[in-house]
């Protein structure tokens, strides 16, 4: 029965105990050990707020952990060496009976009956021993892991609850965009706009992926710890006889009604659409941050052709003066009416560049109020949105958080059901 129906768990435990990636112990171990498990801080430009609650035990937990991986790795050594004993143990003994129905003397039959004794001995004392070992890795699941747990949720709980907040008082603030003045507003973009653009297009990005680890991280932790359970709640038969049941474990600890329902709602958590809203409003603003590049460029342009007409027009006025100053009022010059001709043609040279300025230049105040305007529209329609997505997904986390922690407060009440 220990050899044949308890193959898949053991395997799991020992490649948890080599440090397999797949083994859902192993990325428990590696999440607390990196303490990436839950990420504490997502910042913007347009919103930066701290996850206030951070949990002030993550180095207890690390410990808690590396205790598991301890005992696991114990326990798991020791299941294997008693399962090569129980094989070995239940051989001897086939061979044990074979004697005796051949009638083997007496001397090989008591050699056979002193190995079988010694195994059992052996094999009755490594198994009080991991006996022992399981004990303890209880004793820490109950004792050290989960109290640590409920100190998370507690504190989660505290946290979204206060997210929620200030969510709700932003996506407020953002209605009133719809009847924001700007009239009276710069229309041109300045260097230092452009660049706080910039800086919080990056943000935003940086928000979109904190925002990604944080459920990401959160699921994955909490899906490790529930596929440990289910093989830390499978009972071990210790019996050396096939067809005797081993005495069960207690299958209903406190954390087990917790992590069930932990990773039923983080499965069920409405996170695609706040996901969606802030990629959405990072694309938004990197779209105005283009449109702004665009702005700046006719501006350059302009400011280009308006040093190349200031400087071709100081450069005709003083060749026109010195022109000027060489002729003569009366003096009959037969070339005269070709230098009138060149007078004519650079004058048109200034008037074609004066022109082209002008063009420039209502292009660009034209660009001005389509960037003015296309990002007004824009954060009209996205950040409503955006507050909107994260009210409801604080909403649901404050939710979710606050029937955690009443599961946890009736098991701790009632305890073990």
């Amino acid at each position: 029965m220990l050899c044949c129906e308890r193959q898949s768990p053991h395997r799991q435990w020992r490649e948890a105990r080599r440090g397999d990636p797949s083994s859902p112990f192993s990325f428990v171990v590696r999440q607390s050990l990196k303490g990436d498990a839950m990420p504490t801080k997502i910042s913007s430009s347009s919103v930066s707020f701290s996850f206030f609650f951070r949990v002030t035990s993550t180095s207890v937990l690390s410990l808690t952990v590396l205790a598991f991986v301890m005992f696991f790795s114990h326990s798991s050594s020791r299941l294997l060496a008693g399962e090569q004993m129980k094989l070995e143990y239940q051989r001897k003994v086939a061979s044990l009976n074979k004697l005796k129905k051949r009638g083997t003397n007496t001397e090989s039959l008591e050699r056979v009956k002193a190995t079988v004794s010694h195994l059992h001995t052996r094999y009755i004392v490594d198994m009080q021993s991991m006996d022992s070992t399981v004990s303890e890795i209880n004793r820490l699941r109950d004792e050290q892991l989960y109290p640590k747990l409920v100190d998370l949720v507690n504190g989660m709980a505290i946290m979204w609850e206060t997210m929620k907040g200030y969510h709700v008082s932003q996506s407020k603030i953002v209605q009133a965009l719809k009847s924001l003045d700007i009239s009276q507003s710069p229309k041109e973009t300045t260097e230092h706009h452009h660049e706080r653009t910039l800086q919080l297009y990056v943000v935003v990005q940086e928000w979109h992926s904190q925002f990604d680890k944080l459920v990401i991280y959160q699921k994955q932790y909490i899906k490790a710890l529930n596929s440990w359970l289910k093989l830390n709640l499978i009972p071990i038969d210790t019996n050396l006889k096939e067809k005797v049941s081993s005495p069960q474990r207690p299958q209903n600890p406190p954390i087990l009604a917790l992590i069930h329902a932990w990773h039923d709602y983080l499965e069920k958590l409405p996170d695609e659409l706040a996901r969606t809203a802030i990629y959405n409003f990072s694309a938004v603003i990197n779209t105005i941050f283009e449109y702004q590049k665009e702005e700046m460029k006719l501006r350059d342009r302009c400011e280009d052709t308006r040093r190349e007409l200031n400087k071709k027009t100081r450069q005709y006025e003083d060749w026109y003066r010195k022109h000027m100053q060489r002729r003569t009022p009366d003096e009959i010059d037969p070339e005269s009416a070709q230098e009138d001709t060149l007078v004519v043609d650079r004058q048109l040279q200034l008037e074609a560049l004066r022109k082209r300025l002008e063009d420039e230049e209502d292009s660009y105040q034209r660009q001005c109020l389509q960037v003015r305007d296309k990002s007004l529209t824009s954060l009209r329609s996205r950040l409503p949105e955006l507050f909107g997505a994260m009210s409801e997904f604080s909403l649901a986390c404050a939710d979710m958080y606050r029937d955690l922690r009443s599961i946890a407060k009736h098991r701790n009440r009632n305890g073990n059901t």
